[in-house]
């Protein structure tokens, strides 16, 4: 099989620029209807690359990035967690906690009426099996240009808050999973990832 015949994943990327004129932000924003009301566009799309877009800060790859929200018999708020395996996609996060489940919107999702909603749902079954009524809801963006991955990408942030803790890895690399208190999980931040670490300190604390 030659280079050329190998499939090459094509990713769902905004111009960076574009982001910018929306308003640029450094962390977490709750104004999604400020930014997904344009960056969803399907003017605004394209579907390039993925290697190439992992290393060209001129575009923004859209990450759907949901977290799983339980509240206990004690009342404690609980988040579903995970520490990422050598077989998740993103190498730079290898190793790293994170709260956050989703991955890249890809050229295989615009066949749909909505291919970020269609690449979400995707994601979700790929990664992990949900044995729970949920509430889902939007809740925020996360954007951060001080890390080589948070360059090139923008997290939108979804909350699905579930009536029992039955949510569990499908992937073998989504390791040491489970639901934890919030209170426990802040007193390990240095141990998530930076988005991670974002959403528990602009959501949980």
């Amino acid at each position: 099989m030659t280079a050329s015949s190998v499939a090459v994943e094509h990713v769902l990327v905004v111009p960076t620029s574009l982001f910018h004129k929306l308003g640029h932000f450094q962390g977490f924003s709750s104004d999604t209807k400020k930014y997904l009301t344009e960056l969803l566009k399907p003017e605004h799309a394209s579907y390039l690359p993925r290697g190439r877009m992992e290393i060209d800060p001129s575009y923004k790859q859209l990450i759907p990035y949901v977290l799983f929200r339980y509240r206990d018999s004690a009342g404690r708020v609980c988040v579903f967690q995970y520490t990422r395996g050598k077989g998740q996609g993103e190498s730079r996060l290898h190793a790293m906690r994170s709260i956050g489940i989703g991955g890249h919107i890809s050229s295989e999702d615009r066949a749909c009426k909505s291919p970020y909603e269609e690449g979400m749902r995707r994601e979700l079954a790929e990664e992990v099996q949900i044995d729970t009524p949920y509430r889902s809801g939007l809740v925020g963006l996360i954007n951060d240009d001080q890390t080589a991955v948070g360059k090139v990408h923008l997290g939108i942030v979804h909350i699905f808050d579930v009536e029992k803790p039955l949510v569990k890895p499908r992937e073998p690399d989504i390791i040491e999973a489970g639901f934890q208190p919030v209170e426990k999980l802040n007193l390990d931040l240095a141990q998530f990832e930076t988005w991670s670490q974002i959403c528990l300190k602009a959501l949980f604390l």
